[in-house]
């Protein structure tokens, strides 16, 4: 049985395939039109899951397309009648696209397959489950958890913004739904648009300042009361209710009333060209620790709602690694699987499950329980490298075209032992290999790799190859064998979806006003041996690496290892600010020479940039790319 799983029209537009329960493709639209979060029909990407799969539409058995759009719809009615007049403008501008558009969903879904192939239509089913049931499905049947308490939380589907289940054998049950307009992922989106960055892709970047607030200030207690009192209010079982006269994004065209937060906070909002100020540090530093009340509130409440030692997670909120490592800290769960495509893509993959495992009541078999404390080769994502691969012929055929200068390495050690040398030598690598990566992060197939040790990486990584704010921290990755060497963390993190603290005997001893220091002079402060990779708060975003899942990568690490002593490096994603992650050989030869990277690993393939023609761009692509 073949199952095509679509999501599409909001954001992060994705296509997933699987095939009598196993997961055969998926991908983002976006790797493909290389628009970053591309939120049109995934054509390319359903294309791509069809070929890989060896199959025409006509084969599928289903088609799952992520949400419901009519219970959407009345979402949308339902929330304007009971704010009229209020966000009338919001209304007109919204209704033609509706009662044009979406309203006709399946008609829209069968034109765009039309255009990859002809097909009988009256024989192919549509299925439309539920946004947060879609959610809950790719966490739990993706998880090697035979039952499992689930827990979605996002900014909104249907009605529902987050959602506590549980999952037992091929089935899942909603136990409990938190209902729109109050939503955790709605409140921290407002406060990403409040702090200057951009709603549905800035929210990393506001976990990623948060740090950088003083825990021990005044302003952020004060600040963390205000949000409480006069924004959130907080139940025991992790619900809760938002105080619609401050937000504007039931019916309106903005996140929140701009006017009444600047009163709330006593500062401006933040525009993108502002300069970033200590008070902005500081407010994202307390939502961001009401997030993490939430989520653990939530989380307990899905404890005593299951009983389960296990819990799954989905949702774009899920993909907070910094809420996912406090929550892993409690103790609350034995064993946490975080869906790697928590966001919307990966509604498309639970949507085609849901219909495999719930509609047609087929039977499923998982992987086992683990008892380390989260999952890895053991679960249905096979590392998360489920999209498109290229030969070594595709290679050099893409790379001839530019004619550019190559060595081939058919030997796997000695191509990973000499990209070892290279980034033991302080050289950033371009390290593109296998299939894509299916969700935000680089796992080690399409990643820039640096040395964690080097104190100007960050530096380097952040305004010469990213071209994106250098207050961004980056990620390492570590063998799982050697995770316990380096951080505080008793689980695998095979997704880089857990932040975990860096070892006390690796950091450096601060000074006593620290925390009172300019931003600048904090953020490029030596922290630790592992300098590139240890956020201002001594944290860390870890991915470790399983031999048994990218052996490729685990051999580079291993050589990195045997040659310096660490079995870690920096892995940030294959593009620069604004652009989705590499797709193609081609992709990843015009982004190596776009910007300041080293070398070029392709396959087996080795570039040296010193040693290709020059580079002729058509164009200012930095302006193509805006920051994100």
């Amino acid at each position: 049985m073949t199952i095509l799983g679509i999501s599409a029209f909001y954001h992060d537009s994705a296509a997933a395939i699987i095939q009598d329960g196993k997961i055969i493709a998926a991908a983002q639209e976006e790797r493909f039109t290389r628009k970053k979060h591309d939120d049109s029909f995934p054509i390319n990407a359903v294309e791509f899951c069809l070929k890989y799969a060896g199959c025409d539409i006509n084969d599928l058995d289903a088609i799952a397309f992520y949400d419901k759009p009519l219970l959407k719809f009345e979402r949308l009615l339902e929330t304007y009648y009971g704010f009229a007049p209020k966000g009338l403008f919001s209304f007109l501008k919204a209704m033609p696209v509706w009662i044009r558009e979406k309203m006709f969903l399946k008609r829209i879904i069968n034109e765009e397959l039309a255009k990859i192939e002809g097909y009988d239509k009256s024989k192919v089913k549509f299925l439309f489950p539920e946004h947060h049931l879609s959610h809950a499905a790719s966490a739990f049947y993706s998880s090697p958890f035979k039952e499992s308490a689930i827990l979605t939380i996002d900014g909104v589907g249907e009605w529902a913004t987050a959602s506590i289940g549980i999952g037992r054998g091929n089935s899942i049950e909603i136990l409990k739904e938190l209902r729109f307009p109050h939503s955790v992922g709605l409140l921290y989106s407002a406060f990403t648009y409040f702090l200057g960055f951009k709603v549905n892709s800035g929210e990393y970047k506001l976990m990623g300042l948060a740090p950088y607030g003083n825990p021990d200030s005044p302003k952020v207690k004060e600040y963390i009361a205000t949000i409480k009192s006069k924004l959130v209010e907080i139940k025991d079982d992790g619900s809760i209710w938002l105080n619609q006269e401050y937000f504007n994004y039931a019916t309106g065209l903005r996140m929140a009333d701009d006017k009444k937060w600047e009163q709330l906070f006593g500062f401006k909002k933040k525009e993108e060209e502002d300069e970033l100020q200590q008070h902005h540090c500081d407010l994202g530093y307390a939502i961001q620790v009401v997030t993490e009340e939430i989520v653990i509130k939530m989380a307990t409440e899905a404890k005593k709602l299951s009983a389960s030692d296990n819990l799954c997670m989905a949702g774009g909120v899920a993909l907070n690694c910094v809420a996912n490592g406090k929550l892993l800290q409690t103790k609350l769960f034995k064993n946490i699987f975080v869906q790697p495509a928590a966001g919307d893509a990966g509604g498309a993959l639970g949507a085609a499950q849901a219909a495999y495992f719930i509609y047609f009541g087929k039977e499923r078999i998982a992987g086992g329980d683990t008892n380390n404390g989260s999952a890895g080769s053991q679960d249905e994502m096979q590392g998360a490298y489920l999209g498109p691969e290229f030969s070594d012929k595709d290679i050099e055929l893409d790379l001839k075209k530019y004619k550019a200068v190559m060595q081939k390495i058919d030997n796997p050690e000695m191509l990973t032992a000499r990209v070892a040398d290279i980034i033991n030598d302080g050289h950033v690598v371009g390290w593109f290999q296998g299939r894509m990566e299916f969700g935000p992060r680089a796992l080690g197939n399409r990643s820039i790799l640096g040395d964690a040790r080097n104190p100007e990486m960050q530096k380097k990584l952040n305004l010469k190859i990213k071209y994106r704010e250098g207050f961004r921290p980056f990620a390492p990755s570590v063998r799982a064998e050697d995770r316990h060497e380096y951080f505080e963390l008793d689980s695998d993190s095979p997704y880089m979806l857990i932040v975990a603290p860096v070892k006390k005997d690796r950091r450096k001893q601060m000074p006593d006003n620290f925390n009172e220091l300019p931003l600048m002079e904090r953020l490029y402060m030596l922290r630790s041996d592992l300098p590139a990779i240890t956020h201002v708060d001594f944290s860390a975003r870890v991915q470790t690496i399983q031999k048994e899942t990218n052996p490729r990568y685990w051999t580079l690490l291993d050589a990195f290892k045997k040659k310096t002593g660490y079995g870690v490096m920096v892995n940030t994603s294959f593009n620069v600010r604004g652009e989705p992650p590499v797709c193609t050989p081609h992709d990843a030869y015009k982004c190596f020479m776009r910007t300041e990277m080293d070398y070029l690993v392709i396959g087996n393939y080795l570039l040296a940039k010193s040693e290709q023609p020059v580079w002729k761009e058509t164009g200012d692509w930095k302006k193509e790319f805006t920051l994100d």
